[in-house]
Formats: C-alpha cells, structure tokens, sequence
C-alpha cells in the first residue's frame, strides 16, 4: 500500500516537472523555431505570380503535414483563445457543421455562431482575380531589397513596429479576418462592417445585423474593435506569437487611395467643418505658426462665426514643417498608409481600392464569404475626387508640391499611383 502511494506520488512530480519543461522549451526554443519557420515580412503565395503559386502552395502543404510546429501553433491559438482556429472554416471548403455558444460579455472574448454560407454557382470574374494579383506583387516587388524604393521602415521585421504602431490592425476572430483601417478610406463604413461581423456591439441584446444601423458615434469607439495593440495586455508575452499565427492563418485586407486626394479629403472633413477637437490640437497651431493670427479664436464656433480657418496651404506648410513630428506623429487622418498598415512586414491577402470601391467590396465580401451576412453600404455622394487635385493645388507654390510628393512618395508607389506629373512640374 505504502509503494503504491509513493509511486503514485512520483508520477505525479514527474508530470509538473514534465510541464513545466514543456512550458520552457516553448518559451525559450519553440518560440524561436517559431519565428523562423513563420513567413511574415517574406515572400507570400498570394504576392507571387499565378505561375509560381502552385508550387508555393504544394511546397507549403508538404511542409505543414505532420509538422511538430503547427501542432504548437493549434495548440497555441486554442489555448490562448478557448476556441478553434477559425480559419478551417473561413477558408476550408465544407461549411462548418457546429457552432460554439457565447462565452464572455466582453465584446473581443465573444465566440457566436455564425451563419449559413452563401454558395455562388459562379466564379470570381478573372479580372478582379488578376487585378488582386497585380496590386499584391507590386508591393511584393517594391518591398524587396533589390527596389530603389526607400521609406523609413522599409526593411524592419514584424517584430520592430512598435506596439502601439498597430492599433490600426482590427481582429474578428469569428470570421478570422484582420482589417487594416485607413482613415478617409471608407474606413467608417468598413469598421461598420466589421463591428456586424464580430457582434461587438448589442442593442437590446441582439447583434446589429445592418451596417447602417450601427450608431455613427459609436462606428470609432475603440473599445468596439479588438486591434494588434490590445494583445499585450490580454495575452501578455504570447502576444507577439499570437498576432504571428493570425497573421499567417487569417485573411488580411486594406483599402487605400490616391494619397494626395486623401489630403484633400482630410482637409476638408477636420477643417471646413466645425470641429472643436480638430481646430484645438491643430487648426490654432496652424493659424498661429502659418495664418499669422497671433490669438485666433479659443473655440471654433467663435473661429467660424469670425470666417477664421486654416487654409489648404496652411496645412500643407503645417505637413513639410519638420517641427511639426518632433512635437507628435502625424495624426491618422493624414499619416502615411505604409507607417498605419506595414504593407512590407505584413502580406495582405487583398488590397482594395476606394477608386474601384464597390467591385472591391463586392469581391471582398465574397472571398471572406460573408457576402450573406452583410452587405457593403451605399458609396458616399460627396467624395473628394482626383479631378479636383488641379483646382485645390492651384495656391500651392511648385517646390511644396514636389516636397508633398517625396513625403508620401511610398505610398503612390507601393498601392499603384500614379506620379502626378502636372502638379509637379510647372
């Protein structure tokens, strides 16, 4: 009886001692082995050219069967998220067959069924196929070291961008998406999109199913969208490991657009309308330093009732001033697309385009197969246009225009904008 006991002891020492060996082998080799066999700043089948995806893809396959590493990474996500990779399911062929009840009020921790998948009897036009293929490669080229394209943070690693540099990263771990969001990209319609998705948000304890019906004070609340910068504080040093397995499992997207139209836009959205917060933080520095209004108005009711604003120049000088980063980082609305969504650390899956916005959307939709769940809201009828570059940099003097261009030069390359050859040149 007494050898009994005592051997029962032993076994149970045996298996901590075994788990926690376990546990340091993870952490201090497994996670570097990890790193290593994750491709996240390299080459990517869906960068690579229609040629040179099969094989990429049956080298993956091969490489993946009966791999002690993605056993970890199962392990890993189901561990660290109490759920299945949902990705078996966004991006497997057979329907998922169960559903997984809700498990936590908190809006990011909640796992709901999802719904039926549509199932179309048509394929994905070959066109949006290779319009996908094109965008995809030429980031995939001009990251490369062998570009002439430089940027500041061009050839860092994943694991450089600093924590709170990926806050723009939204999660939805039901469907198994991430959305880079870029303001002024229909990115208010598409975080509608995705609070829908994710059910993040209740009203009367039932999910929103209609973008629309979203509350616009509410589309932004951070608290709503689950972003890469949150990890830390839930997942604590799996965090990095976590965000790596998402990013190769899930499926990745951004929308960008012509960036000097984007300055436009952004113009005209925080500062010919009346916003206290805008005109506080940026619209007096502007006056004070460019408009020579030693004491503008304190508030912007006062400032526009005066006909007292910024102008477009105003805030184009308020972009060159090199002074202007030393006090802050760009604020979103005007940082550059490649400093929000790291196109040369992440491989996206799909980089849509607010000129092509509703045949992306479409495609979109359907590729994450929700197309059944949602549907993309109407477009906007007062879009800021390319057209209207001429007649907005007309009082831009020619060096500050070519000095515009260099500052967000990365981005017109890197999403397939054109240089815009007769703003530039006199």
């Amino acid at each position: 009886m007494g050898k009994s006991r005592l051997f029962r002891i032993f076994l149970i020492l045996g298996s901590v001692f075994m788990i926690l060996l376990i546990i340091i082998y993870w952490d201090d080799v497994g996670a570097t082995h990890f790193y290593l066999h994750t491709t996240i700043s390299g080459p990517h089948s869906s960068r690579l050219p229609p040629e040179g995806q099969a094989a990429s893809k049956q080298k993956s396959d091969d490489d993946k069967d009966g791999s002690f590493l993605s056993d970890i990474d199962a392990f890993v996500n189901q561990f660290l998220e109490g759920t299945p990779d949902p990705t078996e399911q966004v991006r497997g062929e057979t329907p998922p067959g169960e559903t997984h009840n809700q498990s936590s009020e908190k809006p990011e921790e909640r796992f709901v069924p999802r719904r039926e998948w549509k199932i179309h009897l048509t394929p994905i036009a070959i066109e949006q196929k290779q319009r996908q293929d094109s965008r995809k490669q030429l980031i995939h080229d001009l990251c490369s070291s062998n570009s002439s394209l430089d940027f500041p943070g061009k050839n860092r690693t994943f694991d450089d961008i600093p924590n709170k540099e990926l806050d723009h990263l939204i999660v939805d771990d039901r469907h198994g998406i991430i959305y880079c969001y870029v303001p002024k990209v229909a990115c208010t319609n598409w975080k509608r999109i995705m609070i829908v998705l994710s059910e993040s948000l209740l009203v009367d304890g039932v999910p929103y199913q209609d973008p629309l019906d979203v509350p616009v004070e509410l589309i932004h609340n951070s608290s709503l969208h689950f972003t890469f910068n949150k990890f830390w504080k839930r997942y604590g040093k799996f965090s990095r490991h976590l965000m790596k397995i998402k990013l190769k499992k899930y499926t990745k997207f951004l929308f960008v657009r012509d960036p000097f139209v984007r300055l436009i836009s952004a113009y005209r959205n925080k500062f010919e309308h009346e916003n206290e917060d805008f005109y506080k933080r940026f619209a007096v520095i502007m006056l004070k330093t460019y408009g020579n209004y030693s004491d503008p108005p304190a508030s912007v009711v006062d400032a526009f009732a005066a006909g007292i604003r910024p102008t477009f120049l105003n805030f184009i000088q308020y972009l060159l001033d090199t002074n202007t980063e030393k006090e802050m980082p760009f604020n979103e609305h005007w940082r550059q697309i490649y400093r929000l969504c790291h196109p040369c650390q992440i491989n996206y899956d799909f980089v849509g385009k607010l000129e092509t916005l509703d045949e992306d959307a479409e495609h979109l939709l359907r590729i994450l197969r929700v197309d059944n769940v949602v549907e993309f809201p109407p477009s906007h009828h007062n879009r800021t246009v390319s057209s209207w570059e001429q007649d907005w940099f007309a009082n831009i003097p020619y060096e500050s225009r070519r000095e515009l261009y260099k500052l967000y030069e990365a981005d017109f390359r890197l999403f397939g904008y054109s240089k815009p050859e007769k703003l530039l040149n006199e």
